[in-house]
């Protein structure tokens, strides 16, 4: 599809790209930076640990090429002083090793970070595909990872053959020295020459970290296509989403209707709007708006209302008013006391006139809504 191209890949990658990448080893590295690293903790150790690894060589020297002719002829011997020599040298080197291992694992913090994918240990047949090997050795990677390839064997050759043609003499003279200097002279010359390649390659660094960024963020760009899709897959379609929200709606309907046969009033508009009121005499709260609708809605609460004998009251502006400045189950504003006192006052007169034969009450007809509620 043209929506997988690269070219149409124009959108940054999401949280749940990159840790989707990360989960499947998917991470920045450069094989320079982990190289350079490596050859300055080397030549810093050999710096630092000079003459404590050139007193353990000659110590182990001394023990191996120092023997009589009696030891040198006794069977035992051979496994006696290669034992002997195992310890020496894992002794001088054990150190120097264990550095450079704790600097191997702290070089990934540079650059992307530690991350243990398990998926990355399972098994992809798909990679033993020589299709898929041909196109990454031809394709734009394999030809940046050639040119990196040509370059550092040029740039490395150049000055490994200049600290040649400059050390020669050195190692050539370091035959008429005792051993012990020329042990010295030999990891000084060894050391420079060190630390020299390792400045060679930082110039390699300073490109191939960049690039490596640059490719990682390029192979999880994103199409509009797939960001849609990871839309629906992380807080579902706009269809599901309509259909919970429509099947919310007529549950919370329902409970609203539910509620409206304990109401003590009904204010209408009295055709467009309808607002339930429900007031606890004994309590210390305000009137509660327990239901309100429009239109259709406003017709099932009426008729809900009159089916259960709930007092239908008439006052257009203080209708309108409740509807738009209170929720359902939320108390009325105090701004609307008054108006909502003289209806509920005229709903106790009659219910109680109602109820002993008395003379019904008048409707009020003109309650006072201030100016801030009415709509």
């Amino acid at each position: 599809m043209a929506e997988d191209s690269g070219q149409d890949k124009t959108e940054e990658p999401t949280g749940k790209r990159i840790s989707d990448a990360r989960k499947k080893g998917q991470v920045p590295r450069s094989k320079e930076l982990n190289t350079f690293i490596t050859l300055i903790v080397s030549a810093a150790l050999f710096v630092s640990m000079g003459q404590y690894m050139v007193r353990g060589l000659l110590k182990m020297m001394k023990h191996q090429f120092d023997l009589s002719r009696p030891v040198i002829f006794d069977p035992a011997t051979p496994l006696i002083y290669f034992k002997l020599a195992i310890m020496e040298g894992y002794t001088v080197v054990a150190p120097l090793m264990i550095i450079l291992m704790i600097a191997d694992l702290l070089t990934p913090m540079l650059m992307g970070g530690w991350n243990f994918s398990n998926e990355a240990f399972e098994p992809n047949f798909a990679k033993l595909n020589p299709l898929t090997g041909i196109k990454k050795i031809i394709g734009i990677q394999g030809v940046v990872e050639l040119i990196k390839a040509i370059i550092k064997v040029l740039l490395i050759g150049f000055v490994a053959w200049n600290l040649f043609k400059i050390y020669f003499d050195d190692f050539m003279s370091l035959s008429q020295f005792d051993p012990e200097q020329a042990i010295a002279r030999a990891g000084e010359i060894i050391v420079t020459s060190v630390l020299v390649l390792s400045a060679t390659l930082l110039l390699l660094v300073l490109i191939d970290v960049p690039y490596q960024l640059w490719h990682h963020r390029q192979q999880l760009m994103m199409t509009k296509q797939e960001v849609r899709d990871e839309m629906k897959e992380s807080e579902g379609s706009p269809e599901v989403k309509g259909k919970i929200r429509q099947m919310q709606m007529q549950a919370a309907q329902r409970r609203m209707m539910e509620a409206v046969p304990t109401a003590d009033v009904i204010v209408t508009n009295p055709t467009h709007f309808a607002v339930a009121l429900k007031y606890d005499p004994n309590g210390n709260g305000a009137p509660i708006l327990v239901a309100k609708g429009v239109d259709l809605i406003a017709a099932q609460i009426r008729n809900i209302a009159l089916s259960n004998k709930v007092t239908l009251v008439a006052a257009p502006t203080l209708a309108r008013a409740l509807y738009y400045s209170t929720e359902l189950n939320q108390e009325i504003p105090r701004g609307l006391f008054l108006a909502v006192a003289q209806v509920l006052a005229y709903v106790f007169q009659l219910r109680a006139a109602t109820q002993n034969g008395w003379i019904k009450p008048v409707p009020p007809t003109d309650v006072p809504v201030p100016d801030e509620f009415r709509q």
